[in-house]
């Protein structure tokens, strides 16, 4: 009975350090998200940067890298390996984190956050679906997801701490070599605790689709995110188009292909599809908060970079609290109450800080409970997505549906801060003062928060933010329509404790 006992203990143990070593992946791609975003102003001054377009980049290459390579990310990872895809990522962002510390123009730069990109993109759908694969479904898998969950949504807060930390006491540069560390702990971590898993039955899978899917979806968030900076002219427009269009010959290969990159059974999985759609809507409004409210406090307030990390800190801390009640009573009530109450909870804590925001508006009495009310409604919203998601999805194909869930935050998220930051600048645009209107991209940045300025550059971040809030009732909605999934219905027959 002992020794019996003593092997179950060293499997819950296991299990435990193959946990700790994905979520350290994952804190590490969720980090790179926001932990550049406070170290923004003292890029623009080393690298000689003029306008806030361009000093976008530096956050949008890595997302739309990432979003645009996640299908084949996670497809890889069914096919060579759960483990290996893993490692051979977290490989890649090691090197790419290295060079971006040491970049001395912002080309540079960026290209090293799209070589993060792809690192990451190979890592984020091998570690879920390692979760997936690892953890049985039922109460297990729920708490690992609780914890999946948390790490995702707070990593975005811890991120804009660390920047903070580490730009105010060391450099920017830090904010990337920080990673350097961290990815090759991941690496060691897992060659010595993951197992490797993978689809034994898939030797082949459409390179003519994967092709389609990936050139697709960068196109189309590179036209988003681009449209504004030329007034939605022929460029913006005729890349869109074509994004367009590949996109639907990329659906048309999933009909036709013989192994195609997404199986056709998952697209008849409707919780999935409702995760996948709430997800788009969720990443579309939480992205733009960080790279709004970062402006806001070190542009307009003075912040230091320490001081603006600590400012944020509470989403990461009530984001915890969210996945903890979610977890909880998910067993109880299933995804689908929970998915619909959180980003609700969300909505009104960024309506409120979005009605609310002014030039002079306090911390404590404005941004910090719009915080917490976020911070709660993701976490409970994260939980949930991740459950709708991976339930009654085969164990063969857990890699692409991570990767499908992750794109559409990916995407989303890309998606969401070009079309928030167009408001934002036409806003802007109408009330900023001297002469016709100015747009964003026009306004240098060292004068963007003068007096004069101050007023029309919070009008356009206050309707972002208010569109954001309109996002997250969209997640709920759409939650709320598409996920069935019952209590206890993602704990089959032939659970296994």
């Amino acid at each position: 009975m002992a020794q019996s006992q003593l092997r179950g203990d060293d499997f819950r143990l296991r299990k435990g350090l193959v946990l700790m070593t994905v979520g350290i992946g994952q804190l590490m791609i969720i980090l790179d998200l926001t932990i550049i975003n406070v170290a923004l102003e003292n890029i623009r001054v080393a690298l000689l940067i003029e306008n806030q377009a361009d000093l976008q980049w530096t956050v949008t290459a890595y997302t739309v890298t990432f979003g645009g390579l996640l299908l084949l990310g996670g497809k890889f990872a069914d096919r060579f390996g759960r483990r290996r895809i893993f490692v051979s990522g977290a490989l890649i962002f090691a090197v790419a984190s290295l060079l971006g510390g040491l970049s001395t123009s912002l080309g540079m730069l960026i290209s090293a956050r799209v070589l993060q990109g792809v690192g990451a993109a190979m890592m984020s759908p091998a570690a879920l679906a390692i979760i997936a694969v690892v953890f049985p479904e039922g109460k297990e898998r729920d708490r690992a997801l609780g914890v999946w969950a948390a790490i995702s949504a707070g990593g975005a807060a811890i991120g804009l701490l660390l920047g903070g930390i580490l730009t105010e006491y060391a450099s920017w540069r830090w904010v990337l070599f920080v990673n350097v560390p961290i990815a090759l702990f991941a690496v060691y971590a897992a060659l010595r605790f993951v197992p490797e898993s993978r689809d034994e039955n898939t030797r082949s899978f459409d390179v003519i689709g994967a092709a389609f899917a990936t050139s697709g979806l960068m196109l189309l968030v590179y036209g988003l995110v681009t449209g504004d900076r030329y007034d939605w002219g022929l460029q913006p427009i005729l890349t869109i188009a074509v994004a367009v269009v590949l996109i639907a010959a990329f659906a048309y290969r999933i009909r036709t292909a013989r192994s195609p990159l997404v199986p056709r059974v998952l697209l008849r999985n409707r919780n999935l599809m409702g995760a996948i759609i709430t997800g788009f809507f969720l990443a579309s409004g939480l992205f733009a908060v960080f790279f709004f409210l970062v402006l806001w406090v070190r542009q307009l307030q003075g912040w230091s970079p320490i001081d603006a990390g600590l400012g944020f800190l509470p989403v990461a801390i009530f984001i915890i609290v969210g996945a903890a009640i979610a977890s909880a009573a998910l067993n109880r009530t299933g995804p689908r109450p929970i998915g619909t109450i959180g980003p609700l909870i969300g909505a009104a804590g960024l309506l409120f800080v979005g009605i609310g925001l002014s030039p002079d508006s306090t911390y404590a009495g404005v941004i910090l409970p719009g915080l917490m009310l976020m911070g709660v409604g993701m976490g409970m919203a994260f939980v949930a997505l991740t459950t709708s998601a991976l339930a009654k999805v085969p164990p063969e194909h857990t890699g692409v549906a991570s990767a499908l869930l992750n794109d559409s935050q990916q995407v989303g998220g890309a998606v969401g801060l070009g079309i928030l930051i167009a408001l934002a600048d036409f806003r802007t645009s109408s009330l900023a003062p001297d002469g016709p209107p100015v747009g964003l991209d026009d306004i240098p940045l060292d004068v963007a928060a003068s007096t004069a300025y101050a007023p029309a550059l919070v009008q356009g971040w206050s309707l972002a933010l208010i569109a954001a809030a309109g996002f997250l009732a969209t997640a709920a909605l759409a939650m709320s329509m598409l996920v069935r999934l019952k209590p206890g219905e993602f704990k089959p027959p032939g659970f296994r404790s």
